[in-house]
């Protein structure tokens, strides 16, 4: 046993240092018979492994199974009779009559300390010791815990949830061996010259989902990426996820892509398929024993880590998120960049990793996806950290909610909702005693100031100085800067300003799009426009636009009428090269730089920051220049798809309350829930060749994605 686990140590690591291998295979040796899986072997002796070979996780499991494999075939093999001793033997009475001038072969029995030099890491033997010690301890514990609750029964309570919790976390924890409890003290963040987080702290509890929100720009994509790329302190035994990047395309079909992210169970079918065909190959005298016991525990992995339903959960995740039978069957390179971020999306979640890192889910998913993906959330059981400015999103999934701000982090309890309400509450009563506070010290500073002089009153005069001296140093509530969007003002058209009458379109003839569709807007119209992706609702909008012509029907538009469109690939489309101000300048020469700052400050691009190249911009202050432009073309019709991507929370309420004072038409393409629901009166669901008006508004359109929801 030794020498076969001996040559595993050496052919891994052949530069080794002997007292680390004389101590590791002195572990190996003495807890022979405790270890019953190679996770017994990674519990005492994975941290040196990973030491060794510089935190790679992946290999110190691999060495850990093949030292099991040659402990369980020693043992196996070994079939040596205990040794027996004619006669006990007596060593106090050799010791004892060992003198001063004892022989060579006496003097092996007595051991001075001075001259005993130890091979072995006293500190590392003991914690290897500790470590079998509380394993055993924890298996007479689940024993005895388990005879308990055959003899007894328990009820539930108020707390049944929380230690419903609590008791799957400590099962984790014994499964897994370390803690998945993420604690990162004193944090510093800089992008460029900019400071994004100073000593700030970061805590995520395992089996928590964490929201993290804060103002466009504050570094909330840069802190998800440090993490990914750990560059702040995370466990190398933790697997982290970050849906940042779209899937590359090839002829993988899109289930097999998802399928290939399980990196384990990918490898033991591989290794099942070559067990197979090694012992098919051979008669059956010649089989080999070794390699059908490994066969056997390649089973029953498998069976473990239910391979077998892998596809069907694949499957789910992938219909959960619009892909239908027929898209899950075709190659990646054959979906468009949208599709793909979705599949990356897909195969995150069929990974299942300790810490996944989303950002901003939501806004490559229409409202079917969205309503799946809150629900499958919900029941997700490691940590999850997500950057969204979908309240009603954020409100459905989160436990915990993280404030970035003023270069801290502030966690708080709670959905996005408690979150709101408590730190209201804990602004207003901060400003409340940082009033009192003044009050008391222009009371005291009063005080002073007229008996500064008087003689009777000195001891009385110092004893206020004291007291004003000691008063802890509080500050005032510092009020973010309120976002406030305007739109032009506009003149008031007679209808009809835009009308579609029996309108037909369709790409090819195999695939009709709308087959005779009537709809029409007015200046007072807020309209939102809703459906599947795939449905049709941005040919929609090119048609109202005039980008697309009717195959059949007309399109009728109001000869003053100017409309004004946002794209989400707007944003994408900006010269990154340019500043702000510069931008403007291109696209609309001639005016004064006062009105290029203005119209841009308005939509909170002020200051220095509508001096920066755009590339160095976050998302959202991108989407604010966009507006910027859109608002200096003075349209008095909107037609918005998708305006609230990346955009933070304060500017979509600002643009939601800048809708309802606009004086034109507004038609809608939005994911975001709240703001469909504030600010459009009629609904247009797409679909089925055809553009319906719902009566009931968005709260009879949820009610139709629940009940198709709950079929499925």
């Amino acid at each position: 046993m030794a020498e076969t686990c001996a040559g595993i140590l050496r052919q891994n690591f052949p530069e080794i240092d002997e007292e680390m291998f004389n101590y590791i295979n002195g572990v190996l040796e003495s807890g022979n018979d405790d270890f019953e899986s190679a996770t017994d072997i990674y519990d005492a002796v994975g941290d040196l492994f990973l030491e060794i070979s510089q935190s790679n996780s992946d290999l110190a499991q691999d060495i850990c199974e093949q030292l099991m494999r040659a402990l369980k075939l020693n043992s196996e093999n070994d079939t040596s009779e205990p040794i027996k001793l004619d006669a006990p033997v007596q060593l106090k009475g050799i010791v004892e009559n060992v003198g001063e001038n004892a022989d060579e072969n006496t003097s092996i029995w007595l051991v001075k300390k001075n001259d005993f030099r130890e091979t072995v890491d006293a500190k590392k033997l003991e914690k290897a010791e500790a470590k079998i010690k509380a394993k055993q301890d924890r298996k007479n514990l689940k024993e005895n815990s388990t005879t308990t609750q055959g003899k007894s029964s328990f009820s539930l309570n108020d707390n049944a949830s929380v230690s419903h919790t609590r008791n799957r976390r400590d099962a984790h924890l014994e499964k897994v061996g370390f803690s998945q409890d993420i604690h990162i003290e004193s944090i510093d963040l800089a992008f460029g010259e900019r400071v994004l987080l100073q000593g700030a702290d970061l805590m995520l509890n395992y089996g928590h989902r964490y929201g993290l929100i804060g103002r466009n720009g504050v570094g909330k994509t840069t802190l998800l990426r440090s993490l990914s790329r750990r560059e702040l302190h995370v466990s190398s035994n933790l697997s982290i996820l970050h849906v940042e990047q779209e899937v590359v395309g090839d002829n993988t079909p899109a289930l097999e892509s998802v399928l290939q992210c399980d990196v384990r169970r990918n490898a033991l079918i591989k290794e099942e398929r070559m067990l197979t065909e090694d012992l098919q190959s051979k008669s059956t005298g010649q089989a080999n024993s070794a390699s059908e016991n490994r066969l056997a525990e390649v089973y029953a992995e498998l069976e473990e880590i239910e391979a077998d339903k892998a596809p069907a959960r694949a499957s789910v995740i992938l219909a959960g998120l619009g892909f239908s039978p027929k898209m899950q069957g075709q190659c990646t390179r054959e979906f468009s960049g949208g599709w793909r971020m979705r599949l990356a999306l897909a195969r995150a979640l069929f990974t299942r990793p300790d810490l996944l890192l989303l950002d901003e889910p939501t806004n490559m998913l229409d409202l079917n996806a969205i309503i799946w993906l809150e629900n499958y959330l919900q029941n997700w059981s490691s940590t999850l950290l997500v950057v969204s400015h979908d309240r009603n999103f954020l409100d459905t999934v989160c436990t915990d909610i993280i404030y970035m701000h003023s270069s801290k982090l502030d966690s708080y309890k709670g959905n996005y909702e408690i979150f709101f309400k408590t730190k209201t509450e804990k602004l207003k009563n901060q400003q409340r005693e940082y009033e009192a506070q003044q009050q008391y010290r222009e009371h005291l500073q009063a005080f002073i100031n007229r008996f500064r002089y008087n003689a009777n009153r000195a001891a009385l005069v110092q004893s206020k100085i004291k007291i004003l001296e000691k008063l802890p140093s509080l500050t005032a509530v510092e009020k973010e800067t309120e976002v406030a969007l305007r739109f032009p003002d506009c003149e008031d058209l007679s209808p009809p300003i835009l009308q579609l009458d029996e309108v037909s379109f369709y790409y090819t003839k195999e695939r009709i799009i709308f087959d005779k569709v009537s709809m029409s807007a007015t200046m007072q119209s807020r309209i939102a426009v809703v459906g599947e992706n795939g449905a049709g609702k941005t040919t929609l909008l090119k048609i109202l636009l005039g980008e697309l012509g009717p195959v059949q029907g007309l399109r009728h538009i109001h000869r003053n009428l100017k409309l004004g469109y946002f794209s989400q690939h707007h944003v994408d489309q900006l010269n990154m090269n340019l500043n702000s101000v510069q931008l403007l300048q291109t696209k609309f020469p001639g005016k004064p730089e006062e009105e290029y700052r203005r119209q841009l400050g308005s939509f909170g691009v002020s200051g220095e920051l509508a001096l920066r190249p755009i590339d160095s911009l976050s998302g959202g202050q991108k989407s604010r220049v966009a507006f910027a432009i859109l608002v200096m073309l003075r349209p008095n019709f909107l037609i918005l798809d998708e305006p609230t991507n990346h955009l933070d929370m304060e500017t979509i309420e600002a643009l939601g309350k800048a809708l309802l004072k606009f004086q034109g038409g507004v038609i809608l393409v939005s994911h975001d829930e709240r703001l469909v629901r504030n600010v459009c009166s009629e609904i247009w669901l797409c679909g089925r060749r055809t553009v319906r008006s719902i009566e009931g508004g968005f709260s009879e359109y949820r009610r139709i994605l629940e009940d198709e929801y709950k079929r499925l």
